[in-house]
């Protein structure tokens, strides 16, 4: 709990610096004099005035949102020889390159983050495919155990990642959608998969598992390889390398049959049987409940046991040269950008559910657990969320940007 405040608040705190110094910043080169830079409103913390125009520098108690006060006679009268510094005098063309700063700050970073994460390379699953979810659309559209996804709609797929947002994309139009895989003996197939069934009321939940599609997984021995300190499984007794036997009243062969298992039975006390040398044992247990794409899942603290499994058929390293990451990123935050608009231009026809869009609370949870799996993932998830803060402050409604 307290990491997720920590990386929520880290999060916020430099997503709203970076958007009022935009302001700021172009302010001072209009000329224009600015008063206050605050991040966070109410009572202030911390001042202090810097600057040739002794700005206030606050920070305030309310950490959500910031604001750069600006000298304007719609707010206080301005002494004769400072009318030209208000906000209000300046012309148009100034003054709408002021109100965009902010925004266009949010998308610098946004492309700085991903040319970073795109030059030094990451580590990504590839879309390799598991046998699909029975009876699902697909099933239907004939998707095979192992088969790897290089194309959606005949644009390249190099990650599992990319295969989720080319399908989110064309989920919103509601229409088939060509697919191109390829087997294990190199064959090369297409697939046509039916999106009209795609619900769009919690389209940030897994998109992919609702339409049976599953990320490839080997088949590997249900014996423990790893236990979390002081985690459920150790409190329960469980020790590395015991074989899982049965689990909640269901037959265990393979490690993805304890995930299942595990994953179902969230704050629901259950028996796991186990074997330990020569020896067949159980334990009673309750998995913790957690949230995982808006879905509640059961965890208990445990991994599988390493193999010998080529883990080249799983991951890739994506990597580009300095210019390629710079095209790479730029093209990456426009694609974000309109689909963002996009979004919620639907949910005000009605055609998209305003579930969809998050509150403080969901983006605390995500810069949590981003932040639990790595600086990369926290570095992507800040991205995403600089083009989501670049969006709305786009949009005509003040509320959105209390310093303009």
């Amino acid at each position: 709990m307290v990491s997720t405040v920590a990386a929520f608040v880290f999060a916020l705190g430099i997503l709203i610096v970076v958007h009022e110094y935009g302001h700021y910043l172009i302010a001072r080169w209009c000329g224009v004099k600015v008063l206050r830079f605050s991040v966070g409103f109410g009572k202030a913390l911390i001042t202090r005035r810097r600057g040739p125009d002794n700005t206030e520098w606050t920070l305030a108690a309310f950490p959500l949102g910031g604001y750069v006060k600006m000298l304007d006679e719609r707010e206080a009268p301005v002494e004769p020889h400072e009318l030209h510094r208000a906000f209000n005098r300046q012309p148009v063309g100034k003054r709408f390159a002021i109100v965009l700063a902010g925004p266009v700050a949010n998308f610098l970073l946004a492309i700085a983050l991903y040319w970073g994460l795109y030059s030094y390379g990451t580590q990504e699953l590839r879309p390799l495919l598991g046998k699909p979810v029975a009876q699902s659309v697909a099933e239907r559209a004939g998707f095979a155990d192992g088969e790897l996804v290089t194309a959606v709609a005949g644009q390249k797929t190099e990650t599992w990642q990319e295969l989720r947002w080319q399908l989110l994309q064309h989920a919103l139009d509601k229409a088939p959608v060509k697919i191109e895989v390829v087997n294990a003996r190199n064959e090369l197939s297409e697939r046509s998969l039916d999106l009209s069934d795609v619900s769009t009321e919690n389209l940030e939940g897994d998109l992919l598992s609702q339409l049976g599609l599953r990320l490839f997984r080997p088949d590997l021995p249900a014996i423990i390889g790893k236990l979390s300190a002081d985690g459920v499984a150790e409190r329960a007794g469980l020790v590395v390398g015991d074989r899982l036997t049965v689990v909640d009243g269901k037959p265990i062969e393979h490690w993805m049959d304890v995930v299942t298992a595990i994953r179902a039975a969230a704050d629901r006390e259950i028996e796991i049987e186990f074997r330990r040398a020569d020896e067949t044992r159980s334990a009673r247990l309750t998995p913790t409940e957690v949230e995982e794409n808006g879905r509640r899942i059961g965890r208990i603290g445990i991994g599988p046991q390493e193999t010998d499994f080529d883990r080249s058929r799983l991951m890739t390293t994506v990597s580009y040269s300095l210019i390629d990451a710079l095209s790479k990123a730029v093209h990456t935050t426009w694609e974000t950008s309109t689909f963002s608009l996009s979004i919620l231009g639907r949910m005000v026809t009605g055609d998209v559910s305003w579930k969809n869009l998050s509150g403080p609370v969901t983006i605390a949870d995500y810069a949590g657990q981003s932040a639990r799996l790595g600086l990369t993932y926290y570095l992507k998830f800040l991205a995403l969320i600089s083009i989501s803060l670049g969006v709305l402050n786009l949009l005509p409604i003040p509320i959105l940007d209390g310093g303009i």
